[in-house]
């Protein structure tokens, strides 16, 4: 979710008034993946390099969170929206975890689409983890493989994302996902987070319809080599 700062300083706003409005957009945003059936989408909120900021714009987002908590919770839970937080939640003030906590457990058994926020998370801090939780756990070397280191991490319950949305036109992940995003397709706009709307969805989804997913192989319309015959020769 990016471009909240130069979304404000086009404005002659603070930065913590682009960020706020960025919170009023989330919303219509929800509502318009959900609309579309899509089951699970995250929201990349914080990262763990985020903290070197300014302070006050540090604690601004902090008591953004609570805010959006509080006022989006409810409107959540009766849509059948179930929340869960990636990211190092040790990390965050003793009250924000409990209103992180509290927030998954109201919404565990939801099922209409599972919202992930990532808040003070990284993508490498996140490997870093799984490596340290796996050794700790005395896994013998010979075991370990992708399936294994995947298990550890944060996303261990959850599908890899399909599509990964950058706004504010940046081209690159900023340690999103790392792991997880290995063969997601990429879709970056100019259109800055606050601004984000139904439209700009619906051009994200139609433009990742198009695109054709290989994982690496070669679909059989596009190789030159003709297809083994039955017996194994060409």
């Amino acid at each position: 979710m990016d471009g909240n700062g130069r979304w404000a300083r086009q404005r002659g706003l603070p930065r913590l008034a682009g960020h706020r409005a960025g919170t009023e957009n989330l919303r219509r945003v929800i509502r318009r993946f959900a609309d579309y059936g899509v089951k699970f989408l995250t929201l990349y909120a914080f990262s763990t390099e985020n903290w070197m900021r300014p302070k006050k714009e540090v604690e601004g987002l902090l008591r953004l969170l609570r805010q959006v908590i509080r006022r989006e919770l409810n409107h959540l839970h009766e849509n059948g929206i179930r929340l869960l937080h990636i990211g190092r939640l040790e990390g965050l003030p003793p009250a924000l975890q409990r209103q992180v906590k509290e927030a998954m457990e109201l919404t565990r058994f939801n099922q209409r689409m599972t919202l992930i926020i990532a808040f003070n998370y990284g993508g490498r801090a996140e490997i870093v983890d799984a490596v340290r939780r796996l050794l700790a756990a005395g896994i013998p070397p010979e075991e370990v493989d992708e399936r294994l280191i995947s298990s550890f991490l944060y996303t261990n319950d959850l599908p890899d994302p399909d599509l990964i949305i950058r706004t504010g036109g940046e081209m690159r992940l900023s340690n999103f996902l790392l792991w997880q995003g290995a063969y997601a397709e990429f879709y970056s706009t100019s259109v800055y987070w606050p601004d984000f709307d139904e439209n700009d969805i619906d051009q994200a989804l139609l433009a990742y319809a198009n695109r054709k997913r290989r994982f690496g192989r070669l679909p059989d319309d596009e190789s030159d080599y003709p297809p083994p015959s039955q017996d194994g020769r060409r």
